[in-house]
């Protein structure tokens, strides 16, 4: 019955196509894709005829459109297959079950017929009560409530008296009143619109929950609050340090029961307002509000993940040093700095311990070591880890006299330490401790960030807000989205990527992997795209959702290092052709490739669109979109925190973007505050909009509260321009005024900033290096 019932239900493209505002025939392409079994990028890379040339992020709202969309019909039919069992499913119900269009609303539906635990409303509906509840609904003005009730005092079915009947009637209405669809919805929407959310201090916990004091007495338009105030709250209450409620104001609440429900001034009436009044107290209340908190907190993860998800792809595209001889140092105190000497492959050659914080003979014995290195195996770069003594470090190096071609260069390290005690560090290098693991992996970041950064978890590189917090399913897809987009936004060289990153690549999955690098250790590297068929387990369907992706540098066809498709090599061939050339000169000669008409190569696998393509890969084979590498450098006289004062204006990288600001190294160990008001000198509603993670700016320095190591910076060119003495001038940094939603005129007061994001302690303290610094 479940499944004819559902053949009039959602139409899912078309639904699909109207609130991405799209044509249905693209919609309906990308799904026929998807079932297919083809991935994102492929489709946005190489199916750009069929989808209208949509790119990654709209594919990916399809999918997860549909996704959510199949979820419903779901659930639609098991509602439908439980009413039929129960034998309840009229024409009438059926019939508001199919029309339902969301999940809310076709919970809605189902509520008053969905097996539940005994209420007072049904143990008074086993009594014989509900006539009796009919009979007061109907308010007619002439009816006595206690003569009518009499006729259904029943002791032996537990109804004593009249006073009691009428008790259980109006249990019954309360009820009736909380589920219906319609009452529902209006005071979803009042609390929606009106709702405020307050939170108070539990008692006793003032002390223990410090960390909370902001959110002691708070209240707060639940609508208007940003996503980092909501999981923060919401984070104080699941520590059990604060209490909360969302509501909106009662009597308009009741209102909107009474005016549906009550329809007279008599008895009758009377009563059924004040079942109404039971029914949105006791029982519509806690439940709008719990959908409430539900929504809110879905709202901020969403906010959260989308800040989180964006800083990570800044990070893994980071401009990459490229293939250079590299020693990396892990820079230690009591142990020693760990040093290692890299190829220009990133392989390891030589590793050992210098001693820089201990006698002057160990630091003149760590020089002449470093030197020695440097020569030996022909140093072009020197990757220092920006942790413990990272400063010191690095200005000891950059005085050592090395040739000026050596790049010497800071390298963020989070999460270096979890990569080294992994599984894929251990089988990489097995004979080799932790700690050299930790500087080969320092080393490979600068040279290649993205390679280096995707054989760890995306939420360990430091760059979230409330990761821990948040739906950790949501999480994972969305980091795992980003993460694949950028892999294979880059591209891969398939005969000496790790097995981490080629697991990235569309098509790909580990068992497949595995069979990649056994077949590349037991016959060499891979002399065509063509020869890659050979894998075991690599059928065609992968082969040709992943072979785009993967390159084969110095090969024997030219275009295998391009991310053209094999697909299209005959399209690229009839091109040369047509010019009387190779494929080699179309490559290398700008006026060959200007002679091109591409509307004479259409054909039904390449369109316009993939043509265009095509040529602009033939101009820059293999183009990697990232940004070029430049070096930086700290200021050299700034090294520690006590080095800084107000009003100074120094070179920093952004490590973190989050709702309320961003997260400046200075280098100093410790991490500045940029807060959203000092972003820009105009209003900044999105910091991600102007900062982004690696980006490298100047900071002037406002405050800095030394004993709890806490730093505020602005970008603003005001700050900048005449440093701080302007910005209290301006009342920039008053410790009295509570900040207000716009950030014009916000209270910059240490305190307040700095506690909006309550670092807290657990997993993501130890995890995040910035907020780790700040917490």
């Amino acid at each position: 019955m479940a499944a004819e019932a559902l053949s009039p239900s959602i139409d899912i493209p078309e639904q699909i196509s109207k609130e991405l505002k799209l044509t249905g025939s693209q919609v309906r392409s990308v799904l026929a894709l998807f079932e297919e079994g083809c991935t994102v990028p492929f489709i946005a890379r190489y199916r750009k005829e069929a989808t209208g040339s949509l790119d990654e992020t709209v594919i990916t709202a399809i999918r997860d459109r549909s996704g959510r969309m199949a979820e419903l019909e779901k659930r639609r039919a098991a509602i439908l297959e439980s009413l039929a069992e129960r034998e309840l499913l009229t024409d009438e119900l059926r019939n508001s079950v199919l029309e339902a269009r969301t999940l809310t609303a076709l919970e809605d539906v189902y509520l008053p017929w969905r097996p539940k635990r005994r209420t007072r409303a049904s143990i008074a509906a086993e009594k014989g009560l509900s006539p009796l509840a009919d009979l007061l609904l109907a308010q007619s003005e002439t009816l006595d409530p206690s003569s009518a009730a009499r006729p259904f005092v029943d002791e032996a079915k537990g109804v004593a008296s009249a006073e009691e009947a009428v008790a259980g009637a109006m249990d019954i209405l309360a009820e009736r009143f909380s589920e219906d669809p319609e009452a529902r919805q209006e005071t979803r929407r009042l609390f929606a619109r009106k709702a405020v959310l307050s939170s108070s201090c539990v008692k006793g916990k003032e002390e223990e929950g410090a960390n909370y004091r902001d959110y002691f007495d708070w209240r707060e338009p639940a609508a208007a609050m940003p996503s980092h105030r909501v999981l923060a709250i919401l984070r104080g209450e699941r520590e059990g340090f604060l209490s909360l409620s969302a509501v909106p104001p009662e009597e308009e609440a009741l209102s909107i029961l009474k005016r549906r429900f009550v329809h007279g001034t008599g008895p009758a009436s009377r009563l059924v307002a004040e079942a109404a009044e039971d029914g949105y107290r006791r029982l519509l209340r806690s439940s709008m509000e719990n959908e409430l908190r539900g929504a809110l907190k879905k709202r901020a993860d969403a906010e959260a993940i989308r800040v989180f998800a964006a800083n990570v792809r800044e990070v893994l595209m980071s401009a990459p040093m490229g293939q250079r001889a590299t020693l990396a140092i892990d820079p230690g105190i009591r142990t020693g700095c760990k040093v290692v000497c890299l190829d220009p492959q990133g392989n390891l050659l030589y590793d050992t311990v210098i001693y820089l914080h201990a006698s002057e003979r160990q630091r003149e014995a760590a020089a002449e070591t470093l030197r020695s290195l440097v020569g030996r195996y022909a140093i072009k770069a020197i990757a220092v880890g920006n942790g413990t003594a990272g400063r010191e470090t690095e200005s000891f190096v950059r005085g050592l006299g090395l040739p000026p071609e050596v790049v010497v260069a800071s390298v963020n390290e989070s999460g270096a330490s979890i990569y080294s005690a992994s599984e894929a560090a251990r089988r990489e290098f097995p004979d080799h401790d932790v700690t050299v693991r930790g500087a080969v992996s320092i080393g490979r970041r600068l040279m290649d960030p993205m390679a280096e950064l995707v054989k760890i978890d995306p939420k360990s590189i430091g760059v979230g807000q409330y990761q821990h917090d948040v739906d950790q399913k949501e999480l994972k897809q969305a980091l795992d989205d980003v993460v694949i987009h950028c892999v294979n936004a880059v591209g891969v060289n398939v005969n000496t990527a790790s097995p981490e990153i080629l697991s990235y690549v569309s098509g790909l999955n580990r068992q497949v992997v595995a069979q990649i690098v056994k077949y590349r250790e037991a016959n060499g590297p891979f002399p065509s795209r063509e020869a890659m068929r050979k894998v075991p387990r690599l059928g065609p369907k992968t082969y040709e959702q992943s072979i785009g992706f993967l390159r084969i540098l110095g090969g024997e066809n030219p275009l295998d290092a391009s991310a053209v498709h094999p697909e299209n090599y005959g399209t690229v061939s009839r091109m040369a052709q047509a010019l009387s050339c190779t494929v080699g000169d179309l490559m290398t000669s700008p006026e060959l490739r200007a002679r091109i008409e591409p509307e004479r190569f259409v054909s039904d696998t390449a369109g316009l669109p993939t043509l265009r393509d095509i040529l602009q890969e033939l101009e820059k084979p293999g183009r990697d979109p990232r940004a070029a590498f430049e070096v930086f450098a700290f200021d050299p006289d700034v090294h520690e925190i006590k080095d800084l004062r107000a009003g100074q204006v120094l070179p920093g990288i952004v490590t973190n973007v989050t709702a309320f600001g961003a997260f400046v190294d200075i280098g100093v160990h410790q991490d500045g505050l940029v807060h959203v008001s000092r972003i820009a000198d105009t209003f900044v509603e999105n910091p991600q909009a102007h900062l982004k993670p690696g980006q490298k700016v100047r900071a002037a320095v406002l405050e800095v509260d030394e004993p709890r190591r806490r730093i505020a910076l602005s970008l603003r060119k005001s700050d900048l321009g005449e440093g701080a003495g302007k910005a209290a001038r301006d009342g920039g940094a008053p410790g009295t005024r509570r900040r207000r939603e716009r950030n014009d005129k916000p209270d910059l007061s240490m305190g307040s900033i700095l506690r909006e994001q309550l670092q807290g302690t657990g997993p993501e303290k130890a995890e995040s290096r910035s907020r780790r610094r700040n917490g």
